[in-house]
């Protein structure tokens, strides 16, 4: 009898074939059904079975000791599950005693994995909220300032998701299609809890075939497949380049007056400020041809032609992860507006086309059930983005959404199912944040940049060595996820982690009394009542665990972002102040914020005011992993050079500073360095350099800046955010120069475990 065997899986990259030999997971192929799979899946087997696992609990050998060695830098001592658990309760019993619970900050901010049970925010939710709740944090780092700002001008940034125009509408009614930001199909691999198959390859194809003509306005080339028009604006004046077109509209007469006198409200004070009526400078296509490098008449070229076609408008959720990242948001708005578009078919404006797989393409047809998190006592929370204020300011006052809040003292950190350093910015800072909580606990299944900064670490099983179902945020399939293979090493579940806590605190509120398939049973149940409820049947748990996906009709294949609206606004009004889109907002305006004026404002980027260094830095999703999620996997690590992150350098710049295709050159700034591997591309702006995010961070604390060796660019990008008003993350507003680098090249560590000392057990 053959001891090898194949499973299926879900992930964030979607569906696949676990391969399994013996007891070994050995790889993960594609499902038949998916018409462009993603090769991420190629990262899975070597990351799992890698040298960087996690494989017993471990303590921070200082933290155990009362020594003083700095979290990042100390060795750990590998403990029993039993001493970890019982130092865990017991810090947890004397912060909440103490301090109280809004001393607890449970960070947990990421993708964790696709399944609906053991999704790792979720269970330690859960478990926390039954013991007495914890400080959290809102929002996101993709697209914070969409989240914040939308509703006070138009609505719910997630109702822009789930009612995003369909590309079929697109591919039929769409003329025109220019791309803000661009439209990568490297980010189109992926999606929120996963999907089945990846239709935007395909969509594509089909908008291409009949003609439609797409305009990407990004510094990368290859931000947009190859058949569309490159507009090279300089990186972060989009804003300035939306600007010229609407004076371009306004001055020949080619806006909308009666769709903007209907469905909005303040154009007129828009409109004084772009004419320089209020701070003396005209925004015409002249002037934002300062601002971005493009051409003053191809600017008004391309108003006109956006005037007399069919034009669909997509802003990249990237351009808002930039100073000021809420006016391009508002002022897509206002451009969309002034072009009276919005609710046709294939016009208007949708925000964050191309961010992951699924928006525009499907949408889920029912909610799927899920882990209930219960109610969470504590009112107190932070932005996302600042994590590093947070931990270096307890106590004092920010801004957020128009009110003062306060920074809580947290005085213990608990991370599950992401990673701080490679989500968030001024790594060096974020470093020296991490060493005034008294306790950092990490669940992971790797030895991540984040878990070399815990004093606890808990090793948790991979999705495929568990039992769970895979059914996407916005998806139309749900995914069965047998266990293919045990938990490699001492490896847990974090269900059954929180339950062996549970037991040494008292009470029974998270387990309920119920095991981990009971919980799936019942999370499976409540699915299939929506889908009933639907008028869809679905199997049973056992057979669906044993099938194959299930696939769902479409609930919307024709959906237009808001028709209803632009049908009858009285009748279907916006859940605005006045109903109507906010192109001018009292309320924002009442704020009287230095950073988000009351309607679309043109900011300068903070570094390139500043002028230290020449080169703008921009970043983005590599097609090689999600995020920093399996790095350490050989498809990763594959398209690396010399061990360290590629960096896209135009001939022109690298010619300038001695530099040739392959070779280790260091990127820097005032906020820090890093090493990474020259590809000479003029794939590239002239004067930007492009690095992909989610190298693992690895620092050597001995070279100037603590220089990361692997190629990480937020050691590179500041810790200021994007405006007082919603406090989100601005990366892609950075300035570095780049140099070839002389010395011998320091071996990479970021894939090793971390040095392990012996030492007391309790």
């Amino acid at each position: 009898m053959s001891d090898s065997f194949t499973r299926l899986t879900s992930s964030h990259w979607g569906p696949g074939i676990v391969r399994v030999k013996g007891d070994k997971l050995v790889g993960v192929t594609a499902h038949g059904d998916d018409p462009a799979p993603s090769d991420i899946n190629d990262n899975i087997a070597s990351s799992l079975n890698g040298r960087a696992r996690v494989l017993r609990p471990a303590i921070r050998k200082s933290w155990l000791e009362n020594g003083t060695t700095p979290r990042g830098r100390d060795s750990f001592i590998e403990v029993s599950w039993d001493t970890a658990l019982d130092h865990i309760a017991a810090e947890l019993t004397r912060v909440r005693d103490t301090y109280g619970n809004n001393s607890i900050f449970a960070g947990s901010y990421g993708w964790a994995s696709a399944g609906r049970f053991h999704h790792a925010q979720s269970q330690l939710k859960r478990f926390l909220n039954t013991q007495g709740g914890f400080v959290r944090s809102e929002g996101n780092y993709s697209f914070n300032a969409a989240l914040g700002l939308m509703p006070f001008i138009v609505g719910p940034y997630r109702t822009h998701v789930a009612a995003a125009t369909r590309w079929s509408v697109i591919a039929k009614h769409t003329d025109l299609m220019v791309m803000f930001g661009g439209m990568a199909e490297r980010n189109t691999q992926v999606s929120d809890g996963g999907f089945a198959r990846h239709r935007m390859q395909g969509n594509l194809d089909v908008c291409q075939k009949n003609g439609v003509e797409f305009v990407n306005v990004s510094p990368l080339r290859s931000d947009f497949r190859t058949g569309a028009q490159w507009m090279p604006a300089r990186p972060g004046s989009d804003v300035a380049l939306m600007m010229g077109l609407a004076h371009t509209l306004l001055d020949g007469g080619l806006h909308d007056q009666p769709f903007l006198d209907r469905y909005t409200v303040g154009f007129d004070r828009f409109k004084s400020y772009l004419l320089g009526e209020t701070d003396g400078q005209i925004k015409d296509a002249e002037w934002a041809a300062v601002q971005t490098d493009i051409p003053a008449q191809d600017i008004r070229d391309l108003a006109r032609k956006m005037a007399v076609k069919r034009t669909m408008m997509s802003l990249a959720a990237g351009v808002q992860r930039t100073d000021f990242g809420e006016q391009p948001l508002w002022m897509i708005v206002t451009l969309a507006a002034m072009l009276g578009q919005m609710g046709l078919p294939g016009g208007g404006y949708v925000i964050g086309y191309g961010v992951n797989g699924n928006i525009g393409n499907m949408e889920r047809p029912f909610p799927w059930g899920s882990l209930p998190q219960g109610d969470n006592p504590v009112p107190d929370f932070i932005p996302v983005a600042m994590i590093s204020e947070m931990l270096l300011n307890a106590g004092k006052p920010f801004d957020y959404l128009g009110k003062k809040r306060m920074f809580p003292d947290a005085r213990l950190v608990w991370w599950a199912g992401g990673n701080p350093f490679h989500h968030h910015q001024d790594l060096n800072r974020l470093h020296a944040a991490f060493q005034t909580p008294e306790t950092v606990i990490v669940n992971e299944i790797n030895w991540t940049a984040t878990a070399r900064h815990a004093d606890i670490v808990l090793p948790v099983a991979a999705p495929q060595e568990r039992l769970d179902f895979g059914a996407g945020k916005s998806d139309n399939a749900l995914i069965p996820m047998p266990q293919a293979v045990p938990p490699i090493g001492e490896a847990r579940a974090e269900f059954d982690i929180y339950a062996a806590l549970e037991k040494r605190l008292g009470g029974t509120d998270f387990t309920k009394g119920k095991s981990q398939d009971t919980w799936l049973r019942d999370i499976w149940k409540v699915t299939q009542d929506h889908a009933k409820s639907a008028q869809i049947t679905l199997p049973d748990w056992d057979d669906f665990i044993a099938g194959d996906v299930v696939s769902l009709p479409d609930p919307a294949p024709n959906q237009i972002f808001l028709a209803d609206f632009r049908a009858d606004p009285v009748a279907n009004p916006l859940p605005t102040p006045s109903g109507k889109i906010e192109l001018f907002s009292d309320t924002i305006a009442k704020f009287d914020l230095p950073d988000c004026k009351g309607h679309a404002t043109w900011f300068t980027p903070r570094d390139l005011t500043a002028k230290t260094h020449p080169l703008f830095l921009i970043s983005g999703q590599p097609k090689t992993r999600l995020h920093s999620q399996l790095d350490n996997g050989d498809y990763s690590r594959s398209h690396k050079i010399q061990g360290r992150e590629p960096i896209l350098v135009h001939p022109d710049d690298a010619a300038a500073r001695g530099i040739e295709n392959g070779q280790i050159v260091e990127v820097f700034n005032n906020r820090g360095r890093c090493l990474a591997g020259a590809k000479v591309s003029d794939e590239v702006r002239k004067g930007c350099v492009f690095l992909w995010t989610g190298a693992w961070y690895d620092p050597d604390f001995d070279a100037p800046q603590a220089r990361d060796r692997h190629g990480n660019p937020n050691v590179l990008t500041h810790d200021v955010r994007t405006s007082s008003l919603t406090q989100s993350p601005a990366s892609h507003s950075a300035m570095v120069d780049v140099a070839k680098f002389t010395e011998t090249p320091p071996d990479v560590q970021a894939f090793e475990p971390p040095d392990f000392t012996k030492g007391p057990s309790k």
